[in-house]
Formats: C-alpha cells, sequence, structure tokens
C-alpha cells in the first residue's frame, strides 16, 4: 500500500433506530463524566477476502439495516452529548436523533496491507472519514464506516464516544449489531440485554476529596516533574508507529525472566513494554515515570454491575517508579509494581475514584506517564457481520497510548501498538525484542 490511501466514499446517512425508543435525557455517571474519556476511540476491524460468491451491495444493506435495530437497545449511542447546564456532568439527549453510516471503497488497498504498523501515525484517517474532535459540540456519538478493499476484503472501522461506553461495552455492542447484521440473534433475544442506566455508579457522599487525599492514595492523578523536557519532546519530535507480536512461548520466557510464575501475561507484558519505553526514551534517572492502565471494575465493586451495562465501568491502575529504579532493578521490579497497582483496586478504591472525578475534576497529567489499554479481551476478534471473521483489529490512528491487541488466530499472542518519538524507537525496540538486554 502507498503511504497514500485513496479512499471514495460512496454514501454518508445519518441512521436512526428503526423502532420508537425513550424521549428523555440520560444523566451519565461521574465515570463517563470525567474529562479523561471526553474524546472518541477508534476501531478497525480488518477482512480477508472470503472464499465463495458474495454480493457486496447486500451485505452493505445488511449492516446498515443492522445498525438501525441495534440502535433500538441502544438508543443513548443515537443522542447527543452535552454538559449539564449546572457543569456538575454529563447527559445524553435521547431524541433518536441517529449515528452515522459510511459506506466506501478503495481500489489502492487489500487486506494484506494492514498486517504491520502503518508508515504514519494517521495513515489509515480514511477508513473512519468522519471523525467526531470535539465530543460535546453536538456530534454523533457512535460513526459507521464499511469500506471494500481492492482484493475483495473489507475493513469496519467504528467510533464511539467515550463517555457513552468503554471497550467491554462496545464490543458487547459490535457482536450484537454484528449478530443483527446475519440473523444470528433477535432484537427480542438480545444477549446480553444492554444496561443503560448510569445510577450504579454515582458518588455516595456528598462531600469534596481533598486533593491531598488524591495525591497520597491515587499517584493516576497527581502530577510530577518534568525533569527531562517530557512533554515537549512529544510535542517536538515526530512519533513513529510500531507493531510488536508477543506470542505465548515469548510471555513465558519473559515470566522465567522473573523466577515468578505467579505474573499474568497481562502483568509481564506490560511490565516489559513499560520498562522499554522508559530505556528507550533514555530518561534521567531521576525522571519519575508511570504506567497508568484500565482496569476493569465489573466483578471489583461489591454490588456488582449487572450483566449488559455498556457504560464506563473502569478506573486506572498506576505503577510508578524513578526511570533509573525502572532500568536497574529489572523485569520482575518492574512486575511487581504492575501487579501490586492493579491489586489495588477494589470498592473502596472505585468509590474514591468515583468521587474524585466528581467533586475535584481529577484527571490525569501526561508528564512521564506510558497509558496502556487492554483491547484483547473486549471480543473484537469475533465480529462477524457476514464476511467472516477479523483477520487484523487495532486502532484507526497509532498514537503515543499503547494498545495491547489480540492477534487473530493465534491463542494466548498478543500484539502491542505504540508510538515512539523517532529518537527513541531504534532503543525501545531493541528493549522491547531482547528482554535480557
Amino acid at each position: 500500500m502507498s503511504s497514500r490511501c485513496c479512499v471514495h466514499v460512496k454514501e454518508a446517512v445519518v441512521i436512526g433506530p428503526c423502532k420508537p425508543t425513550p424521549n428523555h435525557i440520560l444523566q451519565l455517571s461521574a465515570l463517563d463524566s470525567q474529562l479523561f474519556v471526553r474524546f472518541t476511540f477508534e476501531y478497525l476491524l480488518v477482512y480477508k477476502p472470503r472464499c465463495g460468491s458474495f454480493d457486496k451491495a447486500t451485505v452493505t444493506d445488511n449492516v446498515k439495516s443492522a445498525l438501525g435495530r441495534a440502535l433500538v437497545p441502544y438508543y443513548p449511542l443515537a443522542g447527543r452529548v452535552r454538559a449539564r447546564p449546572d457543569g456538575s456532568g454529563l447527559e445524553v439527549v435521547c431524541r433518536g436523533q441517529g449515528a452515522v453510516f459510511i459506506s466506501a471503497v478503495s481500489d489502492s488497498t487489500a487486506a494484506s496491507d494492514f498486517d504491520g504498523a502503518p508508515c504514519r501515525r494517521a495513515m489509515w484517517r480514511k477508513f473512519l472519514s468522519f471523525h467526531v474532535a470535539d465530543v460535546l459540540k453536538g456530534g454523533p456519538p457512535l460513526v459507521v464506516q464499511l469500506t471494500w478493499l481492492s482484493d475483495g476484503g473489507a475493513t469496519l472501522a467504528v467510533g464511539f464516544n467515550h463517555c457513552l461506553c468503554d471497550g467491554v461495552g462496545s464490543g458487547e455492542f459490535l457482536n450484537s449489531f454484528a449478530d443483527l447484521a446475519i440473523g444470528k440473534q433477535g432484537l427480542v433475544g438480545l444477549d446480553p440485554k444492554p444496561i443503560s442506566g448510569r445510577h450504579l455508579l454515582d458518588p455516595i457522599s456528598s462531600f469534596c476529596v481533598s486533593r491531598d487525599d488524591n495525591s497520597l492514595s491515587h499517584p493516576e492523578f497527581r502530577s510530577v516533574p518534568d525533569v527531562s523536557g517530557f512533554a515537549s519532546r512529544f510535542v517536538r519530535e515526530r512519533l513513529m508507529p510500531t507493531s510488536v507480536i508477543f506470542e505465548q512461548n515469548e510471555l513465558d520466557g519473559l515470566k522465567k525472566l522473573t523466577r515468578v510464575a505467579t505474573f499474568t501475561s497481562f502483568e509481564i507484558l506490560a511490565a516489559h513494554v513499560w520498562r522499554s519505553w522508559a530505556r528507550g526514551l533514555n530518561l534521567p534517572s531521576d525522571q519519575i515515570v508511570k504506567l497508568v492502565f484500565s482496569v476493569n471494575i465489573r466483578q471489583r465493586v461489591n454490588s456488582r454491575l449487572p450483566s449488559g451495562y455498556y457504560g464506563n465501568a473502569f478506573v486506572l491502575g498506576c505503577a510508578e517508579a524513578r526511570a533509573g529504579e525502572l532500568a536497574g532493578k529489572g523485569l520482575r521490579h518492574a512486575a511487581e509494581l504492575v501487579k501490586g497497582a492493579k491489586e489495588r483496586v477494589g470498592d473502596e478504591y472505585v468509590r474514591e475514584v468515583v468521587e474524585l472525578v466528581s467533586w475535584n475534576r481529577a484527571s490525569v497529567d501526561s508528564v512521564g506517564v506510558l497509558i496502556m489499554t487492554q483491547w484483547s479481551r473486549l471480543g473484537l476478534e469475533s465480529v462477524d457481520f457476514g464476511i467472516g471473521r477479523p483477520v487484523q483489529v487495532g486502532p484507526v490512528c497509532c498514537d503515543k497510548y499503547c494498545v495491547v491487541l489480540p492477534v487473530c488466530g493465534v491463542a494466548g499472542a498478543f500484539k502491542v501498538n505504540l508510538a515512539v518519538p523517532s529518537t527513541a524507537v531504534d532503543q525501545y525496540l531493541h528493549y522491547l525484542r531482547n528482554a535480557a538486554a
């Protein structure tokens, strides 16, 4: 594929729910309203050419029709997000306004062109032509683009307003949407049944948590000194996309280096990526660096959230160390920090976060921070709209946020996507591929 992707939009329409839906204003939760999630996250699913004949127009019509049906139970995704008049959080105006559906073709791109990292961060931008940059200015919270490729394959790109759903919720929506397209499920028997109410994660007290408490117990919200020009470097330098696969035997090898068998695959991989990133950046030894990662709380709070709850149900775990400590103490120490950060997340921790983001508008600073999100357990690799399962799953744009992805068809394997400053990319990849270095 050339460095310029040629994509021709054939149709762009607004699709509303195919049946009447509740007409009201839905108040979003404190976790939905936090500053950190006020953006659009975007998936790119790649499908190889399918054996046998099928009609592209029929598949396109089925997807388009299924979107209107999916928006009935998931009706807030057809609404519009705005700030509440009193400034206390966000709400959705649910009037059945609709989502955007785009049909497109690319005569210069084949499914195999998505196998590696893109040459540029936004190289695949046109496969989701409509990007909602400001999610509070009346844009649609859901955009879907189906693009047919030159070899008969396809891409399905989907943009979600993060204020309305998290990764788990979006994965459930996409699989239900796909099942509706192929007739596997009907609206009556949709499983899981989507839960739109957000009161389950409301703050339980009316007092303001102090910033001193914030800094003591929640390092994810605490700023650290920039002793390395960290912030300006990520603005000044070109960020180079990288994509590296770790198969099960490689993860087992990382665990053996630590001589601790109890680390999970995520803990050991997250620690290795974090350490490789920090070492690759060649930061001063006293620069504090953090690994901030999402933790699903659906089973971690005392009153467990019901199946089908698709709102934001995650908080941020945070491992923290000085760059010199992270490099010098080895992989085992880094993995212990990640494991400890994950294990701290329980009911009390979650309630503290809800209070903090409700009353103090706590948010994550960027200095010294690597943000990691795990898309490998969302079920994206099983989304079949009638053209088979995807062969690649990833973000539309590769950015400074690390995304851990499934490797379609390879059990136990993960792909790590991350854009790194150009002066650090070679060293980052060296450490990532040579764990013993």
